[in-house]
C-alpha cells in the first residue's frame, strides 16, 4: 500500500516578494501569479516567460516556472528549474523547499532530505519544510525521525491538516494503527475535503483489518477526487484482502489507467493476479513495476510470488533475495521465501527465514503459520501447534492456521478438537470457491433427523468420498432418508453403499432436502474419536457382474495377484496439491526390485496421466499387465481389485477403494504422512486390512520398496496368503 505523503508548497505564490526591475516586468508578474493561483498553468507559464524576457534572472518568475513543471508531472525539468533560480538567491528557504518536493517525486530521499535542512536551518519556524522533511523520512522507513518532524511542523502550526495526515501515515508504518485513524481524523476536522487524509484513514483501517470501513474511507476519497490513483491502488489492496479479486483487479486497471507510470499499481495488480493464480500475467505487471522502479521491493516480493506458483521456485528465493537486499527488514520478503524454501524442502533455512521475519514483526500471523507447516512437515507436531497458536493469537479468524492446527490435531488423533477446528477449511483459499451455499441448514448432529432428508454431499478427492461414505448408513439409522452427491466417476460403485435412498453425481440438481452436510464433517456431527471409528468393512462392493467378468479374464493367472499403483493425482488447480502429491508419489522405476520378487503377478491400476506413461515407456513394461484402458470408472477398478490378492499403492484413492472392498492393501507413506494415518503405525483404524509402510526422516522410497519387497516374499503362501498387518510401527518416534 503506498505511502501517501501530502506535501506543501511554501507562502511564495501567495505574493511577489521582491517588486523590482522595469514597471512592466512587475504588472507581468503580478498577472502570472494570479493566473497561476487560479490553476491556469499555460497562461501562467507563458507570462512568467515574458517577465523572464524583460529580466532574465528574475527569482520569482524562474521559482515560479520550477513549480509549474511540478505541478504538470515533470519533476526532473522542475529541478533544474529552481536550480536556476537558487543561483540568483541561493538562501530562499521557499526555493528549497519545492526543490525538496521535486527530488521526493523522483525518490532522491537523501538529496530531499538534504534540501529541506537547508531550508530549515535559514527559517527554523517553517513548518511546510518539516512536514515534507517527515513525508521524505517516511519514505526512507525512518518513521520515528518522521514522526518527529510531523509533531515539529504540528506544534509550529496546529492546524495544519496535511501534517496531520502524514502523522497518520506514518503511526500506522509504526504499528499504532489507533493512533493514526485518530490522526487522520484530525486532519479531516480540520479539512473535511481533504482526499488525501481520507486514503491515509483507510490505510490505517486496512492494518487494523477494518476491511469495510477502509474501503468506505477510500470511497469517500473518491467521491471527492475521481482521478486520485492512489485511492484506487490502495481499495484495489483492501479488496485484496476482502478475496474480492476481480473487484481488485478493476480498481488496479483504474489506477493503471489513470497514471500509466505508476509502479505501485502495476505491481499490486501483479500481486491480484497471483491470487487469481494467473502467474504468467503477474509476471508480465511485475516487470512493468520493475520497469519504472527497478529497486521496487514489494514488486520484486510480488515476483517471486508469481515465481513460486509457476513453481520455479529457485528463481523465487532469487527474486526474494533482491527484494530483501534491497530492503532487509522487509517482513513479507523473509515470510514469503520461508515458503518457497518449504517448497525446496529447505527445511532449516526455511525455519530461519519464518523466525526472521517474526523477529522483525512478531505479529506476522501468515509467518506463524507457515512456520506451523514447516514444523508439521519436520513431524515435529507440538511446536506446530504452538506456531499455530502464534498465528491464531495475531488473527483470530486466520482460516489457514485454524485448518492447519485441525489437521495436525488429527494427525496426532486428538479427534475431539481436530474435527471442530476442520470445519475452518471452507474459509480457506483452497476451498472457500467449493463451499455449497444450500438455503437449507448444515446439519452438524444438532437437531433430530428422524423423518427429515439429507443430502450428504462429497468434497474434494475421490479419496475423501471413499473414506468418508462409511457415514451414510450412520446417518440412514437416525432416522434419515439420505441422498448421496458424488463425483460422477464414483456414482455407479456408490450404488453398492448401504443406507443411500438415492445416489445422484455432482453437477445433478439435487432432489427435494431439508439438511445437507458435507462427508468430511461427519465424523464432527457423529462426534467420531480413534476408539469409535466406524470401522466395518466391506461398505462398497464391485457390481457383480463386472466382477464376474474380470474373475474369467484371470482365468489361468496362478500367482499372487498384485495390483500397483505409483503416483497420485497432482489436482493442480489446487493451489499447495502438486506439492503434496510431488511427495506422495513415485518414479515407476523404483519399484522396479519389487517387480523382481518370485510367485507375483503384477497389474496396474495406474490411470492415466504422466504417472501411466511412465509405464507404456520402460523397460519393465512386460512385467506389469496393464488393463487400464478397460477401467472407465470406479465400479471398474473395484471390480479388478475384487479379484486381486493384495493392492501395494502411495496414498492415493486406489488405496481407499481397497481398504473399502477389505482387500488387504499395503500403503507406501510419506514421511510427513497424512492427517488420516496418524503418527508412528503401521496399521490404520479406518481400515482393517490396511498395512502401512513410511519413508524415514531422509524421505526416500529405496528403504520403503526394500522393505516392501522382503514382506511380500515373507508372505510367499500363494494367493490368499496375504493378511492386514496391525501393530506399532518399530520406526523412531517422530514426536506427536
Amino acid at each position: 500500500m503506498k505511502k501517501n505523503s501530502k506535501i506543501r508548497f511554501g507562502d511564495e505564490l501567495k505574493r511577489s516578494r521582491r517588486p523590482h526591475g522595469p514597471e512592466l516586468a512587475r504588472v507581468l508578474l503580478t498577472n502570472a501569479v494570479a493566473l497561476h493561483q487560479s490553476g491556469r498553468l499555460a497562461e501562467a507559464e507563458n507570462v512568467y516567460k515574458q517577465v523572464l524576457d524583460i529580466q532574465p534572472d528574475q527569482f520569482d518568475s524562474l521559482h515560479h516556472l520550477g513549480i509549474i513543471f511540478f505541478q504538470r508531472g515533470d519533476p526532473a525539468a522542475a529541478i533544474a528549474q529552481i536550480d536556476r533560480a537558487l543561483k540568483r538567491n541561493p538562501n530562499d528557504a521557499a526555493a528549497l523547499n519545492n526543490r525538496g518536493n521535486a527530488l521526493l517525486a523522483l525518490r532522491r530521499f537523501d538529496q530531499a532530505l538534504a534540501s529541506y535542512d537547508r531550508a530549515l536551518a535559514l527559517q527554523s519556524a517553517y513548518a511546510d519544510a518539516q512536514c515534507n522533511r517527515g513525508a521524505t523520512l517516511h519514505a526512507l522507513e525512518r518513521y520515528d525521525e518522521a514522526l518527529a518532524a510531523c509533531d515539529r511542523a504540528i506544534a509550529l502550526q496546529p492546524d495544519y491538516p496535511e501534517a496531520h495526515s502524514n502523522r497518520g501515515n506514518t503511526l500506522r508504518e509504526l504499528r499504532r494503527c489507533d493512533e493514526a485513524v485518530a490522526a487522520c481524523d484530525r486532519a479531516l476536522a480540520l479539512a473535511p475535503g481533504f482526499a488525501e487524509a481520507h486514503c491515509n484513514r483507510g490505510s490505517a483501517l486496512h492494518a487494523l483489518r477494518r476491511f469495510d470501513e477502509a474501503l468506505a474511507s477510500y470511497d469517500w476519497a473518491l467521491a471527492l477526487q475521481p482521478a486520485y490513483a492512489e485511492a484506487h491502488c490502495n481499495r484495489a489492496v483492501t479488496l485484496h484482502a476482502l478475496k474480492r479479486y476481480a473487484e481488485a483487479l478493476a480498481a488496479c486497471d483504474r489506477a493503471v489507467a489513470l497514471q500509466p507510470d505508476y509502479a505501485e499499481a502495476h505491481a499490486n495488480r501483479a500481486n491480484t493476479l497471483t491470487a487469481l493464480r494467473r502467474y504468467d500475467e503477474a509476471l508480465e505487471a511485475c516487470g512493468r513495476a520493475l520497469a519504472l522502479a527497478p529497486d521496487y521491493a514489494d514488486a520484486l516480493c510480488y515476483r517471486g510470488n508469481a515465481l513460486h506458483g509457476l513453481q520455479r521456485f529457485d528463481e523465487a528465493v532469487a527474486s526474494f533475495d533482491r527484494a530483501l537486499a534491497l530492503r532487509p527488514a522487509h517482513a513479507g520478503a523473509h515470510c514469503n521465501r520461508g515458503a518457497t524454501l518449504h517448497a525446496l524442502r529447505r527445511y532449516d533455512e526455511a525455519l530461519a527465514a519464518c523466525d526472521r521475519c517474526i523477529a522483525l514483526q512478531p505479529d506476522h500471523a501468515q509467518a506463524h503459520c507457515n512456520r506451523g507447516v514447516t514444523l508439521q512437515d519436520l513431524m515435529r507436531c507440538d511446536e506446530a501447534l504452538a506456531s499455530y497458536d502464534g498465528a491464531l493469537a495475531s488473527r483470530p479468524d486466520f482460516a489457514a492456521a485454524h485448518n492447519n492446527a485441525a489437521l495436525c490435531r488429527l494427525l496426532v488423533g486428538d479427534y475431539e478438537r481436530g474435527w471442530r477446528e476442520h470445519e475452518w477449511r471452507w474459509q480457506t483459499d483452497q476451498l472457500a470457491d467449493e463451499s455449497r451455499n444450500f438455503p437449507q441448514p448444515l446439519w452438524l448432529g444438532s437437531g433430530e433427523l428422524a423423518g427429515k432428508t439429507i443430502l450428504l454431499h462429497a468434497e474434494q478427492g475421490f479419496g475423501d468420498t471413499l473414506q468418508f461414505c462409511r457415514y451414510v448408513p450412520l446417518v440412514a439409522a437416525h432416522g434419515a432418508r439420505v441422498i448421496l452427491e458424488v463425483q460422477r466417476p464414483l456414482r455407479e460403485l456408490m450404488r453398492s453403499l448401504d443406507g443411500a435412498a438415492q445416489v445422484i453425481s455432482r453437477g445433478e440438481p439435487p432432489p427435494a432436502f431439508d439438511l445437507h452436510c458435507p462427508l468430511l464433517s461427519l465424523p464432527l456431527a457423529l462426534r467420531t474419536r480413534l476408539d469409535t471409528i466406524p470401522a466395518r468393512t466391506p461398505y462398497l462392493a464391485a457390481p457383480e457382474d463386472k466382477a464376474r467378468a474380470w474373475h474369467d479374464r484371470f482365468a489361468g493367472h496362478e500367482k499372487r495377484r498384485i495390483g500397483l499403483v505409483w503416483a497420485g493425482n497432482p489436482r493442480k488447480e489446487l493451489p499447495g496439491c502438486n506439492r503434496i502429491d510431488a511427495q506422495r508419489s513415485m518414479e515407476f522405476a523404483q519399484l522396479a526390485p519389487l517387480l523382481e520378487v518370485p510367485g507375483c503377478d503384477f497389474y496396474s491400476l495406474q490411470k492415466g496421466g504422466d504417472a501411466a506413461g511412465q509405464l507404456r515407456d520402460s523397460a519393465l513394461r512386460q512385467r506389469v499387465v496393464d488393463w487400464t484402458d478397460d477401467l472407465h470408472d470406479f465400479s471398474d477398478t473395484a471390480a479388478l481389485i475384487e479379484n486381486l490378492d493384495l493392492v501395494i499403492a502411495v496414498d492415493t484413492a486406489v488405496a481407499h477403494l481397497a481398504g473399502a472392498l477389505n482387500k488387504p492393501f499395503w500403503l507406501l507413506n510419506r514421511y510427513n504422512t497424512c492427517w488420516r494415518w496418524l503418527l508412528d503405525r503401521e496399521d490404520s483404524p479406518w481400515y482393517p486390512t490396511a498395512r502401512l509402510f513410511r519413508q524415514d526422516a531422509a524421505r526416500r522410497w529405496d528403504g520403503v520398496v526394500v522393505r516392501v519387497c522382503a514382506a511380500l516374499r515373507d508372505t510367499a503362501g500363494g494367493p490368499g496368503a496375504i493378511r492386514a498387518h496391525s501393530g506399532r510401527s518399530k520406526q523412531a518416534p517422530h514426536g506427536a
